[in-house]
C-alpha cells in the first residue's frame, strides 16, 4: 500500500470530503468534532471523532511497521558491522602469530626503508593502482566521413526535387 504516513487520502466524511494526510485528516476531524461540541450537536462530534480515531489508527499501524522495518534493518546493520569486526580481530590475531610482521617481511639493514603498515609499500613507492584508463589498449581508429559517392548524387538530387 506504500507509504501511508505521507500518503494523501480522500475521506467522506458527513460534512463533504476532507482530504490530506492522516494526520491532516485526523487534525481535520478533530477540529470539526470540536465546533460539532460547542455548537451543542453531541452525535455530529461523535461521528467526527470516530472519523478521527479510524485515521489515527491507521496512522499508528503504519508508524509501528515503519519502527519495525527499521528495527530489522539496524540488526542487519549490526550483524554486518559485527561479521566484519570478527574478521578484522581474526586478522589481528593471525598478525599476532605472525610475529607481528604481517604478510611482508621487513627488510635489512639500517639504511632500508621502512615498509607501510597498511599496504606493505616503500614511503617511496605510490600505494595507487592502474585504472583501466592508464593501461595500454588499442585505439579504433575514427572512421573517415562519408563524401556523397556520383551514385548517391541522383538519390539526392531526387530527394531535393521532392521538397
Amino acid at each position: 500500500m506504500g507509504n501511508v504516513v505521507n500518503r494523501v487520502f480522500d475521506s467522506s466524511g458527513p460534512e463533504g470530503k476532507v482530504r490530506g494526510t492522516p494526520q491532516q485528516i485526523i487534525d481535520k476531524y478533530n477540529l470539526m468534532a470540536r465546533d460539532a461540541q460547542l455548537s451543542n450537536d453531541r452525535v455530529a462530534a461523535e461521528n467526527f471523532q470516530q472519523h478521527a480515531e479510524h485515521y489515527l489508527r491507521m496512522l499508528a499501524e503504519a508508524q509501528r511497521e515503519q519502527a519495525e522495518r527499521q528495527a530489522q534493518q539496524q540488526e542487519r546493520r549490526s550483524s554486518h558491522q559485527g561479521a566484519n569486526q570478527r574478521s578484522e580481530e581474526k586478522g589481528e590475531e593471525a598478525a599476532a602469530a605472525d610475529g607481528g610482521q604481517g604478510s611482508v617481511p621487513a627488510p635489512e639493514g639500517a639504511a632500508a626503508a621502512v615498509t607501510s603498515d597498511v599496504m606493505g609499500v616503500a614511503p617511496g613507492d605510490s600505494e595507487l593502482v592502474d585504472t583501466p584508463e592508464e593501461s595500454v589498449v588499442p585505439r579504433r581508429k575514427p572512421r573517415p566521413q562519408r563524401n556523397p559517392t556520383p551514385l548517391d548524387e541522383p538519390a539526392l538530387a531526387a530527394s531535393d526535387a521532392a521538397e
